[in-house]
């Protein structure tokens, strides 16, 4: 976020230029005066020392300032300087936070207003100041006849999901989210912060005043590194599991369960949705209109609607994906079944927890391949990992698909509608030859005992016991195979945008989350199965 100033039709204001955050937006809609310029293609607020200081106090990582604001203003010549009569000032020092309470006077404002971020709290009526190098020496060289009080606390206490954690001045706290990401506390430090922002999907808390990364052993080795090398004191822990919440009241315990209408059901495929995303609102709405199974489905009020995402949050427990796909199933029916008009239903949609994909090492893909006995279980594991095919797509998968001619897989109508061509492997393929002459399959590559459709728990299960019998203790599942078999293939040298259009994604910004790019032509990849030995 940048901040200058600038002249508005015919006014100074102050404009503030990020890119698009729904989060930021609402915060800058805050402050008094805000308003969106189409001209600018940026927000600007009243240019005024209120406004400024209210902006630096919501965006404290705000790049750029305002010199009139951000400095202090000259002592005219003619004024003494003030005598101190008697010690007035008392300072309190806790870790992040220095805490100022002195008497009024217009000169000691100018100067605490000179230090960045520094602000006044109404409630406790004393001064708040960041506590970066250098601002208390200030301070004390300010008020040093005059101090009556300094304390400083050798260790901060801080909440975390209600476990109290003391730290110390010199301490890092990593905690370990059951999210997958890595919440970071300590005092203010440039060189940690850098750090941070050089890693992916990094977050500053502005509520909780804490850093947060995803979770991956290289971001946890790199941090803890530097952190020793400065002589600071590591404490790494680990979330414990707490209340996952109550289940989902089953359809038997509920009088005259009710099914999702049908003009719902006719209107997803009319604007031709998948059958995956059918099955998912259809889920979602439910549970919704089972939750009010007493009143009539249109007589369901808004008030009613944010009640009852309230208590997917509050007592279900449910996680940010699944409260997410609520809302959208919700918002589809009163907006495009019934035609009402787009609402927006005020309880915060949760901000979506990035985190690292887990990836399997070659010796372990080595080991989970060597797990397996049954024929057909080893070629959809061996899919999997050479061509980066997502459950649904192997499930979906046809003879007439595999194009031994060009050496690639025909990926047909998958996530957004999109056809696409993966890498077809040489192993894989004489491995499907023998399952193929062994189980004899009709249409589709995979299919049940009688020759109906492969069931997409069975592979869950059939890898959740393969994995039971190797040492592998990361959590596997097929999409873990997808995301190995792209971050191998980069570093078996393949260029991500092939990989992107294997993968079938839309923005190389997905893609770029497992390396940096490379360079090689398509006629080059290699399935990173054909690099195995075994």
């Amino acid at each position: 976020m940048k901040i200058s100033k600038i002249n508005h039709r015919e006014k100074d204001r102050i404009m503030i230029q990020f890119p698009f955050d729904k989060e930021k937006v609402n915060l800058v809609k805050q402050i008094d005066g805000a308003s969106w310029s189409q001209t600018l293609n940026a927000w600007h607020i009243p240019y005024s020392i209120e406004s400024y200081q209210h902006l630096i106090k919501l965006f404290p990582e705000t790049e750029g300032s305002i010199a009139e604001f951000s400095k202090p203003k000259s002592i005219p010549k003619k004024e003494e300087p003030i005598a101190p009569s008697s010690k007035d000032v008392n300072i309190e020092v806790a870790d992040r936070k220095i805490l100022l309470r002195l008497p009024k006077n217009d000169d000691d404002t100018r100067f605490i207003l000179s230090l960045r971020y520094s602000k006044w709290d109404k409630k406790d009526r004393q001064w708040v100041i960041p506590n970066y190098p250098g601002n208390l020496d200030q301070i004390k060289d300010r008020f040093q006849l005059r101090i009556n009080q300094l304390i400083i606390h050798e260790t901060t206490n801080i909440s975390v999901k209600g476990i109290e954690h003391q730290i110390s001045r010199n301490e890092l706290l990593i905690i370990k989210t059951l999210t997958g990401r890595l919440k970071l506390i300590f005092g203010f430090d440039n060189e940690i912060t850098n750090l941070l922002k050089s890693f992916a999907f990094y977050r500053w808390d502005t509520t909780n005043k804490w850093w947060s990364v995803p979770y991956s052993a290289k971001y946890l080795a790199e941090i803890e590194e530097l952190a020793l090398a400065k002589g600071m004191k590591v404490t790494y822990e680990e979330e414990l599991k707490g209340d996952t919440g109550i289940a989902r009241v089953a359809a038997s315990e509920i009088p005259n369960y009710r099914c999702c209408p049908d003009e719902m059901l006719q209107k997803l495929r009319e604007m031709r949705y998948s059958e995956s995303t059918v099955k998912t609102y259809t889920n979602f709405f439910e549970e919704f209109i089972n939750y009010y199974f007493r009143l009539d489905i249109n007589a369901i009020s808004e008030k009613q609607i944010i009640e009852f995402l309230r208590y997917l949050v509050t007592e279900r427990k449910v996680s940010t994906s699944y409260q997410n796909q609520a809302i959208n199933s919700i918002k589809f029916y009163y907006e495009k079944v019934l035609g009402g008009q787009r609402k927006f239903y005020f309880i915060d949609r949760p901000r979506k927890e990035h985190k690292l994909p887990e990836v399997l090492s070659t010796d372990e893909i080595k080991q989970l391949l060597a797990a397996v006995e049954n024929k057909k279980h080893r070629t959809i594991l061996m899919l999997g990992y050479s061509a980066g095919l997502r459950l649904g797509e192997i499930i979906r998968l046809k003879l007439n698909d595999i194009d031994r001619d060009r050496m690639q897989i025909r990926v047909i109508q998958s996530k957004g509608k999109k056809d696409r061509y993966t890498k077809l492997s040489v192993k894989f393929l004489l491995v499907m030859d023998e399952y193929i002459k062994e189980y004899r399959p009709k249409e589709y590559l995979f299919e049940g005992a009688d020759g109906d459709d492969y069931s997409p728990r069975s592979i869950q299960n059939m890898i959740r016991d393969i994995v039971a019998k190797t040492t592998i203790k990361k959590h596997v599942t097929m999409h873990t195979l997808r995301h190995t078999f792209a971050t191998h293939s980069l570093e078996n040298g393949v260029d991500l945008r092939y990989i992107q259009s294997m993968l079938g994604h839309e923005s190389s910004k997905t893609t770029e989350i497992y390396t940096h790019i490379t360079t090689r032509g398509f006629d080059q990849i290699k399935s990173p199965l054909d690099q195995l030995d075994f």
